[in-house]
This record gives C-alpha cells, structure tokens and sequence, in this order.
C-alpha cells in the first residue's frame, strides 16, 4: 500500500546514494547513443554552496535528467577552480600567516587541505538538492593531471605567438600583491577630494586639479584641451611640479575634459587607462611612484615608505603649508578595485605574461553559439569592444598552476617546457633543454598563471582534449553560467577555444540571473538576506526548493526567493501524491502495459490534452523554458486531471472497474510524474517505486501522438464544461456533490453527447438526464416582488421611505395583472424583471413540463442546461 503522505527527508536520505550505488548518471564515452555533454561550472571550493549556485545548478540538473529521459547520454561532470586568490587569503587568515612566511611548498599543502575540506562541504550540498552529477568525470584543477593540459595550452598558444612576455603597465592589488586581469577590476563609487594646485611656470604659474597628488613624484606632464582658450599660450611649456620639482611638458589632447576641475590634468605614470595611453602615445618617462606592496618608491624622496593613503594626507598637508594648495571640493568618484578582496587597485609597469586579445575573432566566434536568453550576446560584445589591453594571465602568487619556463641567467631567454614532460614545475624541476647560448644558470619562473587559464580549458578538458577523439564531443552542447561572469568565464573560454581549435566551445549557453532575498536585495551577508538551500531543504523539502528555482523566472532574470513560493510548490507535490494514491488503489496494475479496446470520450479527451501537454512540454525544455514547463504540467495536474477526469471516471471506476478508465489515469499521472522527474527528482523516484522497480530517471518520456487529437479536446471540453458547471452549481446551492438531483436537461446540445448521457448522469448524479439538439421551450411564472434599492439615490431621498411602504403594500397578483396587460412598462433582462419607475425587481422562474427548473450556461458555449433539485 503505497503511503499516505510523501516523506520527504526518508526519500532524500534513500535515492542520492541509491543513483550514485547503482552509477545511473555515468556518462559512457564508447556508447552509441547520443551524446549530450554539459560544461559544467568549476566554482571556487569556498565550502559554502550559496542560493546563487544552487540556482545554476538546478539549471543545469533539469537539463541534464530532461535529455537523458530523451534518450541521450549525457555528461554532466563537477570541476572545482582551486586556484582562487581567496583561498590564500584563507589560509593567511587561518594560519596567522603570509604566503611569505613560510616554503612555497607547504603554503601550497595547507591551500590544498583547505580545499579538500571545502570541496566535501559543497558536495554534501549538491547531493542533498539531490544533482545528478557524473562523479567518474570530477576533476580538481589543482590537480597536476589538469595542470598538465593547462600547461600545455600555454605551450601550445605560446608556440603560435598568442602569448608573449613584456614590460608593460598592468592592474595591480596591492592587498594581494598580484597582477589582475582587466575583467577583475570592479569599480565603486567613493566619496574623495579633489585638489587644485599650483604648478610653477617660468612667469606665473596653472593651476590643475587632481584627486591622487600622492601621485605627484609620478607627474611626466601636464595635458589641456587643445580648444581650451585659457591655457593655449601655455602649450609647449614646462611646469614644475610642486614639492618634488621635476619640470613636465604641457602638452595639448582632444581627451582632456575642459570641464572636469580646473580643465588642466597631470599625467602621472600610472593614475588610471587615461594615463596608459597619454604615456605611450607621447612617449613620456616611466615615473613608478608606487611600489607591489602599494607604498611610495624611492621617487617619492621624504615620503618613501609610507602607504598611499598615508602619504595623500601627508602631501595634502605639506601642499598647503607651502601655498600650493588653492582649494578642495569633495566629489564622487568611481574607483577601481580588486574583485576579490575591494582594495583599490594601482597600474604598474611590470614584466608579466599576456595572450593577445583578438577582439573581431572573439565576436565572430561568439556569434555562432545560441545565447539563452538572446540578449546576453549584448553583454560580451560591449565588453569587448571595452577592452583596450591584453589579457594578462600571470600572478604573483603560490597556489595556482606553476607557468612552464625558466630563463637563462646570462642571455635572458625563455626555455619552455617540452610537452612530453608536462606537467611541471619549474621551482621544482630543471628543464630537459638548455638556452642557445648553454648557459648551465637557469632561474625558474615563480609566476603562477591566472585561474582563468585553468577554467577556461573546461570545455576542452570534458570534451576529451588533447586526445584526438575529443573532437567527436566538441563543442559541447552546453555552458550554463551566470551573468556576472560573462566577461570572464565566457569570454576567456571563448578567445581560448577560437585560438586553440578555430571552433566555439559550445552550441548552447544558458544563463541566469541572481537570488535576490524576500527584502527585494541581493542576498548579502550584510543585509542578513541570505536563505541557504539547507534552510529550505530542512524547513520543506529539497524538491520544493529546485520547483522555487524553476518557477521563479526565465534563465537570464534575477530571482526573488519566497517562502510562500517554496510552499507552494510543496502542495503541488501533494496533490500529485494524492493522485497518484488514488490512482493505485482503484486500478490493476499488472494489467497496465495493455492498451484498452475502446476509449469513453472522457478517456480520449484527458489522453488528448496529455498528448497536448507533452508536446508543449517537450518544446518549452529544448528551449530551456523551465517556468513554462513546470506550469504547464501543474496545470494539467490540477485542473485537467485532479479536478475533472478523476471526478468525470470515479463512477467507472468504482463500480465497473473499467479498464479504458484505469489504463488513462495511470497513463496519466505516470506521465506528469516523468515530466516532473528533472525538477522534483526525490520525489519523482518515491512516487515511480510504488508501481514500477528500476529508477524513473533512467525511463523515457512518452509519447503519445497514437492519441486522438484535436476533435477529442474539443468534444471533451463540452463534455467537462457541462459537468464543471453543474457540480459549481450544487456547491453554490449547498447541495451534496454526491446528492441525486431529479432531472437535467442539456438544450442547443450536440448531439455527440447522446452517446455519453450515462457518463454525464453518473458523474453529475442526476436521476434522468436527456440531450437535446434543440433551444428550450420553458414557461416562466413571477416568483417574488421586491423593492430595487439600488434606485433609492438622490432622485428619491425624501421619498425612499413612501416608495418603500407603497411597494410592501402592492399586491403581487395586481402587479401581475398590469405587466401581462402592458399597462406598466417593463425593463426586462434574463429572470429578473425591473419596474424602473417603481424600483421594483419582479423575479421569475423557468417551468418545464410544470416542474421549477434552474438555467445554468455555459460560459464560452450556446449550450443551455436546466436542473430540477428534487
């Protein structure tokens, strides 16, 4: 007997390791079947698997178990991007420590054992919100098995000179002490203060406006507009810079805004991009006031040492002791800042490594991929026609994957790694070749490259790459990922796989959007908004939660999370359970697998709109249109099968065991539950294990186009509309659903449902029921007089209360006598009957063949239905 309620927790505990167990998810390479391989997310092992992820990922799981109950084999692998800056940072933080303090090695032992310990923590997650992830194929890109084809790639891109070395300016932390790429920089407003000060000319002097005068020892020029009247006599002049008296160029650029500060700026190397591009379009000197560890260079004289905010207050106070200072106005300021850690970022020169940005290439190639939703493509090509530098994938760090060269001691050449003896690390091992000039001096590169060089290889690496049949799987069907990370994850995958492959990674990329609390914000911890998924899993179910996540939005908008969405959801499931109960306690199941002779209309009707729903079903999840999916079997569910079709077959089920009628049910609800099986995954294989052995998720969808289409939708919406609106009838009258009534009669009726006057009577409980083809020939009678109160206004004020009186003094056969007589002037509309002149509303009622009848419509239809109650 199958259980009166779903136990959600008993079920949750029982099916992940049962799929797992029984290696139902595993993809299988050497198969005939069609593949369908995901390029799943590799997210930073930060131990807390969040409701942002949790979305991604159920994004990614209903794709995932829809196409595998579509017959293909499916891919759905688990990496983790080890290589963060924030798991240092950890580790710092942890051990008391800098990545300074102690060997490279064991610094990189204890980011490792703090992975580990992360990684378990955000797998615990995804198992209990039950993802049918394909552990055979997790890989960790700590791993030197991964770092082998990373390595490889910079081989290979470095060979086809896509990647070079050079001096050149690039984003810097200061807090973390590393390079970041373009795409890390995020920019915040911030309150500041802008200087004006006086910069020394031979007569006279100008006055320019700067926020950074910190930046002062780095000042190679003074730049007007070369429209600006008060400063075209100083073009071509020399400045001196206040405090550090190095003379500077005025020089003249159409980029100067005339109407920032005073109109005059300083170019230091480096304040900003502006500065970048002033430097190397007019070749200034390369003044670095501002050291790795964010302090002032030996540049800065007095102030050498201190930090930049340290060394602004200073200079500010020294400014105006020795009147350079004119004025200060606080302002607002966008500032650029490291994405991981929110320290302000600098622009130094450094020797780093880069890969060439190939703009054109990057949207030709991002133009073939189907963007989900379409729009998105928008985001990565303003992105890139932002990008004015190179990529710069080396970082000053510890824990990430070790860059495969050495250079000569005496000439300076690179030596690069063979790629048979990857992977490698050169602070570790010395390399199997020697320099031209065979110098036996070699010094290791301590550099390790950007994470973004690990994850951009995803597709590749669970395509199979560099193994030449990689190329029967790529590109991969799908890369599912969020919004924020357009411009890194998609973009850097994109520019890697064009200039390793010519190909797009992925025929597909689905995207979504972010959780946002009940309050309306994005989940925060500082807003106190976050709801973990634990939370929700403890508080209902976990497939409440993945029905939140579908049902709150389509891929690419934010999601606002709800509790009364949660709940919701959760009554969805029981009233599917309580079907599906009641669907195996009134058939056979043995005799299930056979299709019935014959079919009532009822029958072909619920099997027509199911026919109805797969087809739309199936379309709306090959466009990854989830909310669509979930409310369209929900409504089939509820309105269709619940609340009609089990209420029109109960009869014949319950006294003549009618086989077309259990065989439909059970087709039904089996159907709805394989539909909900990608969304609701635990409670799907409860259900399916109370009729069937083997799992849900490894069955197909049905199909069931053998179905008798439109004619029996049509035919049977009639037959439901009459039963609907009398079973509403009953409920409005306070009348016992399961109470006889005496006699109904259908008017302007089909005359198909002459055939089906016994399905109607017994679903309705009607004594004697009767169809006719033709409109009704009804008497009527007045039945009751009464005063229309509603004509009592202004007009009748002063004579409400004798308008009142001389109706409750009227009698009804007079009133009857003068309306059949025409004498009083009638407004007639349906049954009710009203004397405008008198306010009052005479009511009628139908007789048929001498008996009070009720007129019930059908809403939509021509059909008229009369009922007498007893």
């Amino acid at each position: 007997m199958m259980p009166k309620e779903f136990e959600s927790e008993k079920a949750e505990s029982k099916w992940y390791d049962e799929w797992n167990e029984n290696s139902i998810y595993e993809f299988d390479r050497s198969s005939d079947s069609k593949k369908y391989v995901i390029d799943t997310p590799p997210p930073y092992p930060t131990g807390d698997f969040h409701a942002g992820n949790a979305l991604n990922w159920c994004y990614i799981d209903f794709v995932a178990r829809y196409k595998r109950m579509r017959g293909y084999d499916v891919m759905f692998p688990q990496g983790w991007d080890c290589h963060g800056l924030p798991t240092e940072v950890k580790v710092e933080e942890i051990k008391g420590i800098t990545k300074n303090d102690v060997d490279r090695s064991k610094f990189r032992e204890y980011c490792k054992q703090l992975t580990h310990k992360n990684i378990g923590k955000m797998k615990e997650t995804m198992g209990n919100l039950g993802f049918s992830v394909d552990w055979s194929q997790e890989y960790i890109t700590m791993d030197p098995d991964y770092w082998s084809k990373t390595q490889l790639s910079f081989v290979e891109m470095y060979k086809n000179d896509e990647i070079y070395q050079r001096n050149h300016p690039v984003n810097w932390c200061p807090r973390c002490e590393t390079a970041i790429a373009y795409a890390e920089v995020e920019h915040e407003k911030r309150k500041t203060k802008l200087n004006y000060l006086d910069f020394s000319l031979d007569n006279g002097s100008i006055e320019i406006a700067t926020t950074r005068p910190e930046l002062l020892p780095a000042c190679g020029a003074v730049a007007v507009h070369p429209e600006d009247d008060r400063f075209k006599k100083y073009i071509g002049k020399k400045a001196k810079v206040p405090l550090f008296d190095q003379e500077v160029d005025i020089i003249s650029d159409e980029d100067v805004d005339p109407e920032f500060g005073t109109g005059a700026v300083m170019v230091c190397t480096f304040g900003d991009k502006q500065d970048v591009e002033w430097w190397n379009k007019y070749d200034l000197p390369l003044r670095q006031a501002i050291s790795p560890q964010g302090k002032l260079t030996d540049l800065a004289d007095e102030y050498k040492g201190l930090k930049t905010d340290e060394a602004k207050e200073q200079i500010i106070q020294d400014l105006e002791e020795k009147d350079y200072l004119v004025d200060q106005e606080e302002i607002e300021q966008s500032v650029g800042t490291c994405w991981r850690c929110s320290t302000p970022i600098e622009i130094i020169s450094e020797k780093q490594w880069f890969v060439e940005v190939n703009n054109d290439e990057i949207l030709e190639t991002a133009k073939t991929v189907n963007w989900i939703p379409e729009h998105m493509y928008l985001r990565l090509e303003n992105w890139v026609n932002e990008m004015e530098w190179d990529w710069c994938i080396s970082r000053q760090r510890i824990f990430g994957t070790p860059i495969p060269v050495w250079y000569c001691k005496n000439c300076g050449d690179v030596i690069l790694a063979k790629e048979e003896n990857l992977p490698i690390n050169p602070t570790e091992e010395d390399p199997e070749d020697k320099c031209s000039c065979e110098s036996p001096e070699i010094i290791p590169e301590t550099d390790v490259l950007d994470t973004w060089m690990d994850s951009s290889i995803s597709a590749l690496h669970v395509a199979g790459w560099p193994e030449e049949k990689y190329k029967e799987n790529y590109p991969v069907q799908l890369r599912p990922q969020g919004h924020d990370i357009i411009r890194t994850w998609a973009f850097y995958t994109i520019l890697r796989s064009a200039k390793l492959t010519d190909e797009k990674p992925w025929d597909d990329i689905l995207i979504n959007g972010m959780v946002f609390g009940e309050d309306g914000n994005k989940m925060s911890k500082s807003l106190g908004n976050i709801v973990p998924p634990e939370e929700v899993i403890e508080e209902e179910n976990a497939d409440s939660f993945r029905l939140w996540a579908a049902l709150g939005g389509s891929p690419g908008s934010d999601i606002q999370f709800k509790w009364k969405d949660v709940k919701a959801a959760n009554k969805f499931l029981r009233k599917t359970w309580n079907v599906l109960r009641f669907t195996l306690m009134n058939i056979e199941l043995e005799k299930m697998g056979n299709e019935p002779e014959e079919y009532n209309l009822s029958d072909k009707w619920i099997l027509a709109k199911l026919d109805e729903v797969l087809s739309k079903y199936k379309k709306n999840m090959d466009e990854y249109k989830f909310k669509e999916s979930v409310e369209l079997v929900k409504s089939f569910l509820w309105e269709d099968l619940a609340d009609n079709y089990v209420e029109m077959v109960k009869w014949r089920l319950y006294g003549e065991k009618d086989y077309s009628a259990q065989y439909s049910l059970f087709k039904s609800i089996d159907s709805v539950l394989k539909m909900i099986a990608p969304f609701a995954p635990f409670f799907a294989e409860e259900a399916f294990s109370n009729y069937s052995d083997g799992f849900i998720h490894n069955s197909l969808l049905p199909d069931l186009d053998i179905y008798h289409g439109e004619e029996a939708i049509n035919r049977g919406e009639i037959l439901r509309d009459i039963v609907k609106r009398i079973r509403r009838y009953k409920s409005n009258e306070g009348i016992p659903l399961n109470e006889e009534l005496k006699l109904v009669d259908l008017y302007n009726s089909p005359s198909f449902l002459k055939d089906n006057v016994k399905d109607i009577a017994n679903t309705i409980w009607a004594k004697n029921l009767s169809v006719n083809e033709e409109p009704p020939n009804l008497d009527e009678k007045v039945v009751d007089v009464s005063p229309d109160m509603s004509y009592i206004g202004p007009k009748y004020k002063q004579e409400s209360n004798e308008i009142v009186e001389r109706l409750e003094e009227m009698e009804l056969d007079e009133i009857k006598e003068k309306v059949r007589s025409g004498e009083i002037d009638l407004s007639l509309s349906d049954r009710e009957i009203t004397l405008p002149r008198d306010a009052v509303i005479i009511k009628k009622k139908p007789y048929y063949k001498g008996e009070e009848v009720d007129i019930l419509e059908i809403e939509g239809r021509d059909i008229i239905i009369t009922v007498s109650k007893n």
